[in-house]
């Protein structure tokens, strides 16, 4: 069997079928969801193909296919209403996130609908009036960010299907604990961590050394979103696979309460949480950067 490319890569992979079919090899294109004694790959349909490590004769990695803007647009709604920060409010076509300067994301604002550089004027006086830097959380092709201009923290979006199941083993409640806060090591007030639009929040802990965030929203299109954030492993707990199994259990949470498909946001040099994801099955669907409006007027 060939070198396999790393889970979560769509490949073209050509094997091996039976002696008494009429041709002697099939191709399938997907993501690899499995390597082993047997491969498994998603096709774009949903549907599971494995096949046996030893009639695998040859794959090639092909690209990502074209995500229309409608996708992100439709998947970005659903993200801003998963981590809304306290206030919210909607300009136009632009969803304003105020969280009194606690994290980047809760205190920036998505362009869904951009048109004119009048919203990005309009948009940055009410941060001002706030006292907060006016911060663009701009998604790839929803917001063109002109060449020269500073950005900062890439981050990849990143997505997979939600199977049926349950929490199993992670404690899931609609708070966090003081001890899920210790766990988490961030100083995040819970009134951000908590905040939701028109969804639920869930968060995760297992085996008191790794804790998770999950949010359930729903995009324009009707999907029901499931996105994972917070996840941390204490220190001296890493590498022995809880973060798998904490976000297993969240998407296992989400499944059970209707969410179908399922999104994170990583930073695009966090090595080890996209190394994570891609063996979940997470493929690449658009990347985001931040921009400051003063940047831009």
């Amino acid at each position: 069997m060939p070198q396999l490319p790393p889970l979560g890569a769509r490949v073209s992979l050509r094997y091996r079928l039976p002696a008494d079919e009429a041709r002697p090899f099939t191709d399938v294109i997907g993501h690899v969801e499995q390597v082993g004694p047997a491969v498994s790959v998603r096709t774009r349909h949903g549907e599971i193909v494995t096949i046996p490590g030893d009639d695998v004769v040859a794959f090639r990695v092909v690209p990502e296919q074209p995500v229309r803007v409608g996708a992100i647009r439709n998947l970005e709604h659903a993200a801003a209403l998963a981590w809304p920060g306290t206030e919210q409010q909607w300009l136009d076509g632009w969803f304003l996130r105020f969280g009194g300067g606690a994290t980047r994301r809760a205190n920036s604002a998505v362009p869904l609908h951009f048109t004119s550089h009048a919203e990005i004027v309009a948009m940055a006086g009410h941060y001002a009036a706030r006292g907060l830097p006016a911060v663009i959380s701009a998604p790839d092709r929803l917001f063109r960010i002109p060449d020269g201009v500073p950005t900062d923290a890439e981050n990849l979006v990143m997505t997979a299907e939600v199977e049926p199941g349950t929490a199993g083993e992670v404690t899931v409640s609609a708070v966090p604990d003081e001890r899920w806060l210790t766990l988490y090591e961030r100083d995040v007030p819970p009134p951000v961590l908590t905040a939701v639009v028109d969804g639920e929040v869930g968060f995760g802990a297992l085996a008191d050394a790794a804790v998770g965030r999950v949010a359930i929203t729903e995009a324009p299109d009707g999907t029901r979103w499931a996105g994972v954030s917070a996840v941390h492993v204490v220190e001296s707990a890493r590498r022995q696979g809880l973060a798998r199994r904490l976000c297993t259990g969240l998407l296992g949470w989400a499944g059970e309460r209707g969410a179908t498909r399922a999104y994170v946001q990583v930073v695009s040099d966090n090595e080890g949480a996209r190394r994570l994801y891609e063996q979940m099955g997470f493929t690449l669907h658009h990347r985001s950067r931040y921009v400051r409006a003063e940047d831009l007027l």
